[in-house]
């Protein structure tokens, strides 16, 4: 699972910090996670490749997390793309996308498939095989989810070893990988937890911007590996928080700590601070394991 930060400051724009857009790589997919201006620049700039990007995931229709949708939707159109991209969203999404695809008389010649959200319950709203991804809902001026991306668990691998020690034929390898027992050499049956290895524990993400502090997303998150929240102010702004319907970094880590997060990722900082470090310091008084997200900046969290 792999996270990269395109843009993770408040609206206020400025010559070398960016709105809100991420893109997260788990299990094979390459998720979109909302989309400020300048997001396709990024993407170019960062190296990440246009076309593995089918879905799109939009928290709430203010410009700093999808003003930079248009622009990539038609950039996508002039590279040729032939591809569905499915766009997940508030609702209203497909009349403001649309809207200026009409006017511009710029429609794409892929598929776009919307899906647009207005349930205040949390909601699977994609799944597969190896990955679900639910709504977060959350409290904000207008309409907002944040998203919690989950891995399925994998299949147990079988043990060579093992299966040999007890001699297992290889004839029966294929079945034991599907969960079925061995059989050894003498015709006793060998549990096939004792012929398999136990799979990594899945890991899960959930983005959170923007809201203001809710314990109602506990259930939803709780036990997450990574939690990234916004942390618009500090507390001496905490004054600010119900009227913009924002957090502190301090309260993005009392939801970290109350959640038992494995670690708590923070972002959507307002520009009128002089570092973002102090969202570090006042954030670590609450909870240990704190990271600043910062534009251009990579997490691995393993395979």
């Amino acid at each position: 699972m792999k996270l990269t930060v395109l843009g993770c400051y408040a609206a206020t724009p400025r010559t070398f910090t960016n709105p809100t857009s991420q893109v997260l790589e788990i299990k094979n997919h390459l998720f979109l996670i909302d989309c400020g201006e300048g997001t396709q620049v990024q993407l170019r700039k960062y190296k990440i490749k246009f076309s593995r990007i089918n879905h799109i995931f939009i928290s709430h229709l203010h410009g700093d997390h999808f003003f930079g949708l248009p622009g990539l939707i038609s950039t996508f159109r002039l590279l040729g793309r032939d591809k569905e991209m499915h766009i997940y969203g508030p609702k209203g999404i497909k009349q403001a996308i649309t809207l200026l695809l009409k006017l511009g008389d710029s429609w794409t010649n892929y598929p776009l498939v919307f899906h647009e959200l207005e349930s205040k319950e949390s909601e699977i709203v994609y799944e597969d095989e190896k990955v679900t991804v639910r709504t977060i809902p959350l409290i904000h001026r207008v309409y907002t989810n944040g998203f919690l991306f989950q891995e399925k668990e994998a299949p147990r691998t079988l043990n060579i070893d093992t299966a040999r020690k007890y001699g297992v034929d290889k004839s029966q390898f294929i079945k034991i990988k599907e969960g079925v027992d061995g059989v050894d050499k003498f015709g006793k049956t060998v549990p096939n937890k004792q012929l398999t290895l136990d799979p990594p524990a899945p890991k899960s993400y959930a983005f959170c911007s923007d809201t203001v502090y809710n314990e109602g997303i506990l259930p939803i998150i709780k036990d997450v590996t990574v939690l990234y929240h916004e942390s618009t102010f500090l507390e001496s702004e905490s004054h600010l928080c119900e009227k913009t319907k924002h957090a502190t970094a301090k309260q993005a880590a009392q939801i970290a700590h109350k959640a038992n997060a494995s670690l708590l990722v923070l972002g959507h900082y307002s520009t009128r601070y002089r570092s973002i470090e102090l969202f570090k310091k006042e954030a670590k008084e609450v909870f240990p394991v704190v990271e600043l997200a910062d534009d251009g900046k990579e997490f691995d969290f393993g395979v």
